[in-house]
């Protein structure tokens, strides 16, 4: 077990409200089984909880013992007031900026049982976010700075990401240690007409910990594999035809444009880790005074825990990283984090919302020497 001291992290970026109905407790394979046009679908209680990087990530990492600032962009109106309300249950919101021009963000979640979710979202005051924003002060005390979906903040992919790539190299040049995290890309938005691949190669040099999740990566910067993969699954979960070979060839590649440690979130399968080599690891120890021996040159799959029931994925990947991060931050070796790391988003799956069902590490770590189950994916069409 680590047994580091307590860090300060910054966490930044998205903020929204995930709305999610209930869907009857029917699994189908194709959401055309559940959504069709012109009927009527009847569903269950409707929960309400904040959302986003900043929610999920930063609240996780609250919840499991880091201190904790946030730092996001909301509208002066409802749903800005309930993002408030929800947040300061659990930190400060003096470092959220409220916009009296502009609408707060909101998504609404649909989690069919069976199907990975999707969502309907509205981006609202997350577009306007920019490299001004941060309080980079407060940023100087912190030990990390984490960011999260700049697919869905327009401001930080516009022209090649320079914002996005101002921002990074600012605090990452204070000698902060940084975290970056991305969200699925919207094809037909502005978004999905951004060159992915150029922003990355401009950004991933100012980034520690690079934690994407795999179909969102393989659409940023190999659009051809993802491609592949999705004439495979053929219109199933797309993370269940993929093969290690490839997720290494991304990570990979990550690595040689500058990230330190890439951390891919594989869905039900489980994650990819992949870290950079001995010079680089201990550079990134010296900036985070850990001893981060042994991480050096890793190339590692990790399966998934299976869960004791399923409700709604929504935020498992984000409670991975918060789990991954606070553990590395905590003094736990490789081999440690990403099996907290796995194991926290098993126990985020069993609740409706990101937060609510979290698990301190150290109950993580029981369960899993009490002989936690993995789960063995069945692979489709390999």
């Amino acid at each position: 077990m680590g047994e580091g001291k307590k860090k300060k992290i910054v966490a930044a970026g998205h903020i929204c409200l995930d709305i999610t109905p209930q869907f009857p407790d029917k699994k189908a394979d194709r959401i055309s089984d559940i959504l069709r046009p012109g009927s009527l679908l009847e569903t269950g209680m409707c929960d309400v909880h904040i959302g986003g990087s900043i929610a999920n990530t930063g609240l996780g990492l609250k919840i499991l013992g880091a201190d904790v600032a946030l730092m996001g962009k909301i509208g002066a109106d409802a749903f800005g007031m309930i993002v408030k309300e929800q947040i300061a249950e659990y930190v400060s919101t003096n470092y959220m900026i409220e916009s009296e021009n502009e609408n707060t963000s909101y998504s609404v979640v649909i989690a069919p049982k069976g199907i990975d979710r999707m969502f309907l979202h509205c981006p609202g005051a997350n577009d306007t976010f920019s490299s001004v924003d941060p309080d980079y002060e407060l940023i100087r005390e912190a030990d990390l700075f984490h960011f999260g979906y700049p697919p869905l903040m327009k401001n930080m992919f516009r022209e090649e990401g320079e914002e996005l790539v101002q921002m990074f190299r600012r605090v990452y040049e204070m000698g902060v240690a940084t975290s970056l995290d991305t969200a699925s890309v919207d094809e037909n938005a502005q978004s999905g007409q951004a060159d992915w691949e150029i922003i990355l190669k401009r950004v991933l040099p100012y980034v520690d910990f690079f934690v994407p999740s795999i179909e969102e990566l393989a659409f940023m910067i190999d659009r051809p594999l993802y491609q592949k993969w999705f004439d495979r699954a053929e219109g199933k979960d797309i993370t269940l035809v993929i093969r290690e070979e490839e997720i290494r060839g991304l990570a990979d590649t990550l690595l040689s444009w500058g990230a330190k440690v890439v951390m891919i979130k594989c869905g039900v399968p489980g994650l990819y880790l992949a870290t950079g080599n001995l010079k680089t690891m201990g550079s990134l120890s010296e900036k985070l005074d850990l001893d981060l021996f042994g991480w050096e040159d890793v190339r590692h799959f990790e399966k998934s825990y299976r869960p004791k029931k399923v409700l709604s994925a929504t935020g498992a990947g984000d409670t991975t990283i918060a789990a991954f991060l606070y553990a590395v931050l905590q003094g736990f070796d490789w081999e440690e984090c990403v099996q907290l790391a796995t194991a926290e988003g098993a126990t985020c799956v069993e609740t409706y919302d990101a937060i609510s069902g979290l698990k301190s590490l150290e109950d993580l770590h029981d369960r899993i020497c009490a002989g936690w189950e993995k789960q063995e994916v069945q692979y489709e069409n390999i």
